[in-house]
């Protein structure tokens, strides 16, 4: 599949010795400028969903290698102000695990130019810490969840927790955590039947529904194209039960968006696989351990906490930050033949 991005020129900026803009934010060969930062904070989760890893778990990172608070706090400053991070998602594994989350949360949001602050998880500790994050500054969640059926719950993420996460969500927008998102995955078989019942409850309870379109990203390397549920046929399901309006002007954003039933409701599909939206990306990446990555697919990345600890300088940080998102290629290649699936699974990589 062809990418057309248009013309790799940042106007007005004088050119580095690399050839990159000599402009501060994180801008790339193909004129995209990243301002949305995805910052994972641990690869442990406490579900085991079947497309993101096998029922036993994986090994995790041992704690010395991963980012402390501190760390991660001093590479998100660098990015929101040498570097033009205007939002800031914390993804995992599952974040809620990450016992320095709060502070981390509250740092980000004291930053001069104030990030739009967000999270992603499954929600299962978020009845307990909702409150607390929304006054730390957390701004809003995107919640994980394929059904509201209780037993395909339970074999797609291999724990009985439907109850946690229902509560979790209530407990999120009693905060004013809003709006709250639910991210969702149909799988073939499984749950590919509730999508409309789930859009009714996203509908009934206010939430906005985004589906997901399954992506390669398991550590089984077990996902197949040919039995992924693809947009059109999400799409196809829903009109059954709902009239569908298109909303234009997605922009960056990830997911092509519809009203539902003339709204206000809505909801969303991210296709990433069979309408990928690489040439609009803002979007860069830092994992657990420290690694900036410029693609959720990626095969390469530039690990930072090295420099870090070595005694960089937040210039010197920035600088590496920049050259790796210069390099970024123009889309993940999903469609083509030679396309290899990243080494690292999605909980190691961060939502």
């Amino acid at each position: 599949m062809t990418v057309e991005l248009g013309i790799p020129l940042v106007r007005g900026a004088s050119v580095a010795t690399d050839g990159r803009p000599a402009v501060s934010g994180l801008v790339d060969r193909f004129g995209r400028v990243a301002t949305d930062l995805r910052v994972s904070l641990t690869d442990r989760c406490n579900l085991r969903c079947t497309y993101c890893m096998p029922a036993e778990g994986l090994d995790w990172q041992p704690r010395a290698e991963q980012l402390t608070d501190a760390e991660v706090i001093r590479l998100i400053t660098v990015a929101v102000t040498a570097l033009g991070i205007t939002d800031v998602r914390f993804t995992g594994g599952e974040p809620l695990l990450r016992k320095g989350l709060v502070p981390i949360v509250a740092a980000t949001a004291a930053l001069p130019g104030r990030p739009t602050v967000s999270l992603t998880t499954n929600a299962v500790g978020l009845a307990a810490r909702a409150a607390g994050l929304a006054a730390a500054g957390l701004d809003r969640v995107n919640v994980s969840l394929d059904t509201t059926d209780p037993a395909s719950f339970a074999r797609i993420t291999r724990r009985d927790r439907l109850d946690s996460v229902l509560a979790g969500l209530a407990a999120a927008s009693a905060a004013g955590l809003s709006p709250v998102k639910i991210n969702a995955v149909l799988l073939r078989g499984i749950n590919d039947t509730d999508a409309v019942p789930l859009l009714r409850f996203c509908v009934d309870s206010g939430y906005h529904l985004r589906f997901i379109e399954q992506m390669p990203l398991d550590p089984q390397h077990g996902w197949d194209r040919t039995r992924m549920i693809t947009a059109a046929e999400i799409l196809t399901r829903l009109g059954t039960a709902f009239r569908l309006t298109p909303v234009p002007g997605r922009g960056s954003a990830p997911a092509e968006r519809w009203l539902v039933d003339d709204g206000p409701a809505e909801v969303g599909v991210i296709a990433s696989v069979t309408r990928p939206f690489c040439g609009d990306c803002d979007r860069t990446r830092l994992t657990a351990d420290g690694s900036v990555r410029s693609c959720l697919f990626s095969q390469a990345e530039l690990g930072l906490r090295d420099a870090l600890r070595a005694g960089a300088t937040d210039e010197e940080l920035a600088g590496l930050w920049r050259g790796a998102m210069w390099a970024k290629t123009a889309g993940h290649g999903i469609s083509s033949g030679d396309f290899t699936q990243p080494g690292r699974p999605m909980s190691a990589i961060g939502g």
